[in-house]
């Protein structure tokens, strides 16, 4: 049993925590920029339960690490003002709204995707999540391609993956090597900086209810961190084991529980990054959904609470869906959501309970800090490579797999061009760079848009 101490020497009980993060979970839109400076102002600024420095230096530590890292944020955070528990409840509400959101709309989608203004309503979120991918690149861009080895990686990784369909896990593995090499023979071209704006700090941690002194709990030794990681490991791999055991390896449950706990370790690189490798396997390896359903499951996720990475519940809700054995269609795609959400976030609490009580060490280790950037150039290219994946199926009907040698090409049927779909990506588009729209606002007005061409009869 976890204890928690109600009054602990920061002052802040575990209820008020508790409430806190509920209210973040409930206002955390926007992908991790904006649910990081969601919990920057309430915790850093509104509630000063710690100070800048703090908050940044738990930010470092959570980029290094596979997984969504507003999560994993939540998750140190909680940690660092109740222990175990209080990592557990952050945590766990913070997935919590967007999994119900999700798990709704995956039962809507299955039932009357195909009705007509229900597809019409997707077909305008298709739109604009294309121009927010763009919009990925050219952030994460700005970023990470500092010189020309970081240019240099990203385009051998767009290589890579468009037209050698080079497996993700690989692409990151080759590119932290590089970085780890690289600075390991001195070159100035993988020196990192921190995450902050070079500002000077807007609340300092002297000030905060934690303090500068680290909580006892974080410095009590091995036994917490590994007991509370062991018990982890088991329940998350525990149930892969049993389904592999029970069902074997070609039932489509114990292939999402294995693929998605494949997918939670090497999730570099924000949720992006990751729908490529997402949609390469399960669009054409596994065959649990369609191009443009990829889209409509991101369209989703934008529009709730909630990691952007939430999408892969979506993902593997109509993979049991379509593939239900004895099972009722909407039962099995509930369980197929539910072990796909498990197997995704079970690992985050993992990887903080576990490296935690140990950030100072990661944080100043500078190789380990060069291959992270180092990854984070050849997330450029792989999420280039979903934009350009995802910009064939938006705006051609048909997209067809070319082979020449040993290179793959997806091309478009130039005669089947959707001019409706082009139009309302270059609206998204101009909404997103030119009149600087926020995401929610460009997601509901597409879909709006998408609406009204099916109701004139253009779609």
């Amino acid at each position: 049993m976890v204890k928690v101490n109600s009054v602990p020497t920061h002052g802040v009980t575990f209820g008020e925590a508790t409430r806190v993060w509920a209210r973040i979970a409930a206002l955390s839109f926007g992908g991790p920029a904006g649910q990081i400076a969601v919990m920057h102002r309430i915790l850093v600024e509104e509630k000063r339960w710690l100070g800048e420095r703090r908050f940044l230096h738990a930010l470092n530590y959570c980029m290094l690490l596979p997984g969504p890292e507003a999560q994993q944020l939540a998750i140190y955070i909680g940690w660092l003002m109740h222990g175990v528990a209080g990592g557990l409840v952050a945590g766990l509400l913070f997935v919590l709204p967007g999994f119900v959101a999700i798990m709704g709309l995956s039962i809507l989608y299955a039932l009357l995707g195909g009705v007509g203004v229900v597809a019409a309503l997707f077909f305008g979120l298709k739109a604009a999540v294309l121009a927010i991918v763009v919009q990925a690149v050219v952030r994460v861009g700005k970023r990470s391609l500092r010189n020309r080895v970081m240019l240099g990686i990203a385009a051998a990784a767009f290589v890579a993956i468009f037209l050698f369909h080079a497996p993700f896990p690989l692409i990151i593995l080759i590119a932290g090597l590089i970085g780890f090499l690289g600075a390991r023979a001195g070159s100035t071209a993988f020196a990192v900086g921190g995450h902050g704006s070079g500002q000077e700090d807007l609340f300092d941690d002297a000030q905060s209810a934690l303090g500068v002194e680290t909580p006892a709990h974080a410095t009590s030794g091995w036994r917490g961190p590994l007991a509370a990681s062991a018990a982890l490991l088991v329940l998350w791999l525990g149930p892969v084991i049993a389904l592999l055991l029970a069902l074997g390896p070609d039932n489509v449950f114990s292939q999402i529980a294995v693929f998605f706990s494949k997918m939670a370790v090497v999730t570099f690189g924000g949720a992006y990054a990751v729908l490529a490798y997402v949609a390469q396997e399960a669009v054409d390896t596994y065959g649990w959904l369609k191009p443009g359903e990829m889209l409509d499951g991101l369209g989703m996720a934008e529009t709730t609470p909630g990691p952007l990475i939430i999408v892969t519940q979506f993902v593997g809700f109509l993979g049991a869906f379509r593939s239900p054995g004895g099972l009722p269609p909407l039962a099995a795609g509930a369980l197929g959501g539910v072990l796909t959400t498990w197997v995704t976030f079970a690992p985050c609490f993992l990887w903080i309970f576990l490296g935690a009580p140990f950030v100072e060490k990661l944080r100043e280790a500078k190789a380990l800090n060069a291959a992270l950037a180092a990854i984070s150039a050849a997330v450029v290219g792989v999420i280039l490579n979903l934009a350009v994946w995802f910009g064939l199926h938006v705006m051609f009907r048909d997209v067809r797999a070319v082979s020449v040698g040993p290179l793959t090409l997806d091309l478009p049927n130039l005669a089947s061009v959707d001019v409706a779909a082009v139009g309302l990506s270059l609206v998204a588009a101009f909404a997103i760079f030119r009149l600087q729209m926020g995401v929610i606002p460009v997601l509901l007005g597409c879909a709006a848009l998408g609406v009204a061409t099916h109701l004139a009869g253009l779609v």
